[in-house]
């Protein structure tokens, strides 16, 4: 059969800007003898190839199958155009200004298996160099200002290329053709090391890192800045330095995520499964959470309390030369409690009274990034925060016309753009508790919208009005839509399950604000992207003393203690609660400030301090936690409760939990707390199946939508599922954290999906 000459335009759509797609490009169709140009606009990589039909074929299916290692194609278009003549070979052409933007942005990349190479080889250029990276790996969207994705569009624009990178920077045979952050020791950003006080004391780089190093053995707390903002890092097997770095930080028991040198001293420290390790050495790089062995050298006060363990190795070539082998730092984000990570070198007297020393570098950073969080669940990661290594990479939408901005919730905070068929979900925020986290997130929105080219039409908000992301929704003049706190917690599950059809939701939290004023957070609904039926919830309890309930958990249990029984006969919770208890209790009783709640989260609340485990909380959810922790190893039976109530948006079914805590009263003392604790576990997984079984059998349905921050209790989450999976299809988080960092994702598709419907 006669070869036919053919010419193609491709079009490549998705992470296809500064991860090596160009010259991998060039490369195979050097390879298969084709002409023609590669170049990235605003909406991508653009390609037109020349040759016979069998090797433009094969060209099409090298694309697609051997994409460089941190390169994803979303959508690849094909079409034949004209024939060029005199067209002698294959070029890279110089990028179009960009007019719309509608590119992917990839996310920052650990240091890649070749740049270690050369870092750790003392005849290489760049041994030692803690700025090396290439097209596989380094910084991305910590450094861009603007696409497309070329270096004066980057913070390396300060740093002009020395001849030999402009050379490696030129070839395209070279995998650092077109690495922006390409640098070298000549040319590039350098680190020095600093006293408190910001006096210069080591001024070249290397020394600068060892010199860091041996002040952290030495029991020393150095700020280091690296890819996304500053880490605060100290000797984490010295318990007097974690210690000093937790008094510093106010941070007193929230555990403390470790870097350490080598995976061999990860798994002298952890349990370590497959999946774990590739999670681990991953180009995302996240933080680990990891079984704890016994005896283990890192000191008790990393994660008190806690059978697990904060991990990652070293991601940037920073740390590469800070940590040796057996080296564990802890590295915990340089800002203080409730505030943003500090990134700029101007703003380091903020945290001058936490550290003593700082390792510094020049390259600016353009936004700040937290590290990400994951566990592996079911032998997939599982997340618990997503930010560097994940943000910003785009989820899937609903197709639709309208751009669209949804500002996410108070805690945990993300906020969601959408344009066309795509959901671009932000790095994590945080918690919006005051000014600087507020403008932290008001910058990073303007920095999204600008470099994805989002103009908003329509706003989503969580209902409740006095969040400051509601409040900075209402005040932009655009329609906006109000979504109930656990509607959006459970559409954004069905949407990343791509599930079309109405389902059942299991909603659990902590705090969720209810269209009848009450504080929601123990729901059981039937749902769509559009609306949704409340049809059962736990027993609403007043949280004695408003707010400060939910910090000081043994409120709740007491107030259930009185209503079962009396204080003398709950001997694990009586030394928690302090004296003067009466007065509260008594205008408890009476409703004064004592706001009604159906929250899962201050039932797991209210049995830890019960269980006499956590009467006082120093960060959000810890009495959960550390009754998951305590329940781990026994086997939970299912003590009484009880279901009342017509499962019907009118009469919702109401679970009540004080036939289990009655019981719990009578053990006390008696048994083990962890098998106490077990108990509670089963007896809420097995309340919860209950009433979802009866509902899913009276209302046909046979999906079911996890959310919600009690779905990070794996324990739970394991003994639900098992009490349904051969019933209902379950459906949970997968690329999103179960927590509030999904709320915005859900709140987009349900607005999007109310403004197509004509609903206001």
């Amino acid at each position: 059969m006669e070869e036919m000459i053919i010419r193609l335009q491709v079009r490549a759509c998705g992470i296809v800007q500064g991860v090596g797609f160009r010259p991998f490009v060039y490369r195979i169709a050097n390879r298969f003898n084709l002409t023609g140009w590669v170049l990235n606009d605003d909406q991508g990589v653009l390609i037109e190839v020349q040759g016979d039909d069998i090797s433009a074929e094969a060209f099409l299916t090298a694309l697609s199958e051997e994409l460089p290692p941190a390169a994803t194609i979303d959508n690849l278009f094909v079409k034949e155009c004209q024939l060029q003549e005199d067209e002698a070979d294959f070029s890279i052409k110089k990028s179009p200004r960009a007019q719309k933007r509608r590119t992917a942005i990839s996310p920052d990349l650990a240091v890649c298996d070749d740049c270690r190479r050369e870092f750790f080889t003392k005849s290489d250029r760049r041994y030692h160099y803690p700025f090396i990276n290439c097209t596989n790996c380094g910084p991305r969207f910590s450094i861009i200002d603007d696409v497309p994705y070329d270096r004066a569009n980057t913070t390396m624009r300060d740093f002009p290329m020395c001849p030999s990178c402009q050379s490696e920077y030129e070839d395209p045979e070279n995998r650092r053709f077109h690495a922006q952050p390409d640098a070298c020791g000549t040319c590039g950003p350098h680190c020095w090391l600093c006293d408190q006080e910001g006096k210069v004391i080591f001024k070249t780089s290397e020394e600068a890192i060892l010199k860091a190093r041996a002040a952290i053995l030495e029991g020393k707390i150095v700020a280091i800045k690296g890819i996304g903002g500053y880490h605060l890092a100290c000797d984490a097997k010295n318990e007097a330095a974690v210690a000093l770095l937790r008094k510093r930080k106010h941070r007193l028991e929230k555990p403390l995520a470790v870097m350490a040198g080598s995976l061999a001293q990860v798994e002298k420290m952890c349990l370590l499964s497959g999946a774990e390790e590739k999670l681990l050495k991953s180009a995302s790089a996240p933080i680990v959470l990891l079984k704890k062995k016994g005896n283990s050298v890192i000191a008790p006060s990393v994660a008190p309390n806690n059978a697990y363990l904060g991990v990652m190795l070293p991601y940037a070539p920073i740390h590469l030369l800070l940590l040796q082998e057996d080296d564990v730092f802890v590295m915990t984000s340089a800002n203080f409690s409730s505030e943003p990570i500090i990134y700029q070198n101007e703003h380091l007297p903020q945290i001058r009274e936490l550290v003593d020393f700082f390792l510094l570098h020049n390259r600016a950073i353009r936004m700040r990034l937290d590290d990400s969080v994951v566990r592996i669940y079911e032998n997939a990661p599982y997340f618990i925060r997503r930010s560097r290594g994940y943000a910003p990479s785009s989820l899937p939408f609903l197709q639709q016309p309208l751009a669209i901005l949804a500002c996410g919730a108070q805690l945990k905070n993300t906020f969601c753009l959408v344009k066309g068929d795509k959901a671009i979900v932000s790095h994590h925020i945080g918690d919006l508790e005051n000014k600087a986290a507020f403008d932290a997130y008001k910058d990073a929105i303007s920095h999204y919208e600008r470099l994805f080219d989002v103009n908003p039409q329509l706003i989503a908000i969580d209902l409740h009005p006095d969040y400051l992301s509601s409040r900075y929704g209402k005040s932009i003049p655009l329609p906006h839509y109000a979504i109930q706190h656990h509607h959006a917690h459970l559409a954004a599950v069905l949407l990343e399950n791509k599930i079309e059809e109405p389902a059942l939701g299991l909603a659990l939290d902590g705090t969720g604000y209810g269209p009848d004023g009450t504080i929601w957070g123990g729901e059981v609904m039937l749902f769509d992207y559009e609306e949704y039926q409340r049809l059962a919830h736990f027993r609403p309890l007043p949280l004695p003393g408003g707010p400060a309930a939910v910090r000081e958990p043994w409120r709740l249990a007491l107030y259930i203690t009185q209503m079962l029984s009396s204080l003398e006969k709950a001997p694990l919770l009586a030394p928690l609660v302090p004296d003067g208890w009466e007065s509260l209790m008594l205008a408890t009783k009476a409703g004064l400030n004592a706001p009604l709640t159906s929250s899962a989260g201050r039932l797991f609340d209210a049995a830890a301090a019960l269980l006499g485990l956590c009467g006082k909380i120093s960060y959000e959810g810890q009495a959960a936690i550390e009754l998951e922790q305590c329940a781990l190893g026994y086997v939970g039976r299912e003590l009484p409760y009880c279901i009342t109530g017509e499962g019907t948006a009118q009469v919702p079914f109401v679970i009540d939990l004080l036939p289990a805590y009655t019981a719990l009263l009578e053990m006390a003392g008696s048994a083990p707390v962890g098998q106490l604790a077990a108990d509670f576990h089963a007896t809420f997984a097995k309340s919860c199946a209950d009433v979802v079984l009866r509902l899913a059998d009276m209302y046909g349905v046979d999906v079911l939508a996890l959310a919600g921050g009690v779905c990070q209790n794996l324990l739970f989450l394991d003994q639900v599922a098992g009490y349904l999976k051969n019933s209902l299809k379950i459906c949970r988080s997968r690329s999103l954290p179960p927590n509030d960092g999904a709320i915005s994702y859900g709140q987009a598709a349900i607005a999007a999906c109310r403004a197509q419907n004509g609903i206001l």
